[in-house]
């Protein structure tokens, strides 16, 4: 595992260093973006329009030897538009099945909240099951599988918010935030000439992906930090300001979430201070709070540091004991 650690290392590095020539002042969503790739999981970054949502994906995209797919979702987006449709070829006197862009390794979901609920399940299928449905069949997805939605807050027009449940299947959801008067000004010095985009290369083979994900699963976690991550998804449950708990996939989503941590972290082993860092990234889109809380002005992000300030971090064994 050690011997893995250096090996893939610089490739990890070389990834979030390409997508930094691009983003200004975003090293942690371009961090824990990796996270989320390296655990297998799906990123969720909502924020007003241009701020750099999608030119964040489209950098990640770049710096990876993966087919790159678009969706730009639009109110009269129908599902087969994602997933694909069966065509009838006259010469071959058979249907063929033309595959939609859900079929690619990393597939940028544009603006996911403007199109209907209807055709956001089609892309939420995929993501949970690995596979879709076409015409009562399933079809497998390619591996590696990366998806990053955007969506605009819902208090824009023409927006259909995502469903709770949706959103428990998106394993971190990211804020971009406006950034400083210094962090503009850099950035357009960056885009006075060509845009930094067109001089990326990719630096990572698919091949070396899937092994680095393979390796994340390998990663310790001590009974201790499972106590821990159960502990502060319990209190969300029993919390009188919630009416909706954190669901067992989080508890997952947050271990698989702190392996990938860790290893980007030069580290084989979790330790309770990487859930503590994750947890107000992966939590908060699965809480739901009561009307009496939105109202007093609650928030799911103020309960989850909360929590976490009040649930004592675990006294972590040696793993070698």
């Amino acid at each position: 595992m050690t011997q893995q650690l250096s090996l893939y290392e610089p490739k990890i590095s070389e990834v979030m260093k390409n997508v930094n020539k691009v983003m200004v002042g975003k090293e942690e969503v371009t961090l824990l973006s990796m996270v989320a790739l390296l655990a297998k999981g799906h990123v969720l970054l909502e924020d007003v329009p241009g701020v750099g949502k999608t030119m964040l994906v489209r950098a990640i995209a770049k710096s990876l030897d993966c087919e790159f797919k678009r969706i730009q979702f639009t109110p009269d987006l129908l599902p087969s538009d994602v997933t694909g449709v069966s065509i009838y070829n006259p010469k071959e006197m058979a249907f063929e099945f033309r595959p939609g862009p859900i079929l690619g390794n990393v597939v940028l979901a544009d603006e996911i909240n403007r199109t209907s609920p209807k055709t956001q399940s089609a892309l939420l299928e995929g993501m949970e099951e690995s596979s879709i449905t076409v015409e009562g069949s399933p079809v497998p997805l390619k591996e590696p599988f990366f998806v990053m939605a955007t969506q605009n807050p819902i208090e824009y027009e023409g927006t259909y918010p995502l469903p709770e449940a949706q959103l428990d299947r998106f394993l971190l959801k990211l804020n971009m935030g406006y950034p400083t008067a210094q962090e503009e000004r850099e950035m357009l010095s960056r885009t006075s000439g060509d845009h930094p985009l067109t001089k990326i290369r990719d630096v990572m083979t698919k091949d070396e992906l899937l092994d680095i994900q393979n390796s994340v699963k390998e990663v310790y976690v001590d009974d201790t930090i499972r106590h821990y991550i159960v502990d502060v998804v319990a209190a969300t449950r029993d919390h009188d300001s919630v009416y909706l708990g954190v669901s067992p996939r989080g508890s997952i989503s947050l271990m698989r979430a702190a392996k990938a941590y860790a290893f980007i972290q030069d580290r084989d082993y979790v330790i309770p201070d990487d859930i503590k860092y994750l947890a107000p990234f992966v939590m908060p889109h699965r809480i739901i709070l009561t009307s009496e809380a939105k109202f007093e002005g609650y928030t799911a992000e103020g309960i989850t540091q909360e929590i976490l300030e009040h649930i004592s971090i675990p006294v972590q064994r040696n793993r070698h004991e």
